[in-house]
């Protein structure tokens, strides 16, 4: 009988590419759970994520950063965030963020359901105007700032992680039809 080895592949081949003076990269060694609140279970919620990953609890679009697994909470809606971390062991992304909240939290591992890129460099906002409906400006943005929409028909959430950079996660069916509307606006602005 033949053995069959599987590898596991990230949505978009680890994908990098510089255009211009816009860099866009997979990144794919990033865990994402989400993590949603019980019922009346605001106080504890808070007090489980400054004691298991060292973080504020954001406010619904916003994210704050921990002092754990580089964690960044992402406030996704009221009684919901998405926590997006370096996993000490990738497979067990959920064990991760239940150990650290306990019963504070009903926790779900997001990691292979998203492909997630980052866009970074001069030109990035002109680019990604183009395809995003969002006000991107540092004003209406500023770094931490996330939100969902919708670019080129595709579901998106956009976190300004940086000055000149923003990750964008798109659900990982749609990753290919994603990375090319991205990559063809960051090409038509180059040219």
């Amino acid at each position: 009988m033949a053995e069959t080895a599987l590898t596991s592949r990230s949505p978009l081949d680890g994908y990098e590419r510089t255009i211009g003076t816009v860099a866009i990269a997979e990144i794919a060694d990033l865990a994402l759970v989400s993590a949603a609140v019980p019922q009346s279970g605001d106080a504890a919620f808070a007090a489980a994520l400054a004691d298991g990953l060292g973080a504020e609890r954001p406010a619904t679009g916003a994210s704050t950063v921990g002092d754990r697994h580089a964690a960044r909470i992402l406030g996704m809606q009221p009684d919901q965030v998405f926590i997006l971390f370096e996993p000490p062991d990738p497979d067990r992304a959920a064990d991760t963020v239940k150990a650290a909240l306990g019963p504070a939290a009903y926790v779900t591992d997001q990691s292979d359901s998203w492909a997630m890129l980052r866009i970074a460099g001069a030109g990035l906002r002109a680019a990604l105007e183009r395809i995003c409906p969002l006000d991107l400006d540092d004003e209406a943005y500023p770094a931490g700032r996330v939100a969902r929409t919708a670019m080129e028909h595709l579901a998106v959430i956009v976190l300004r992680d940086g000055a000149d950079s923003f990750l964008l996660m798109s659900p990982r069916s749609s990753a290919r039809s994603f990375l090319h509307a991205v990559e063809l606006s960051v090409k038509n602005l180059s040219e």
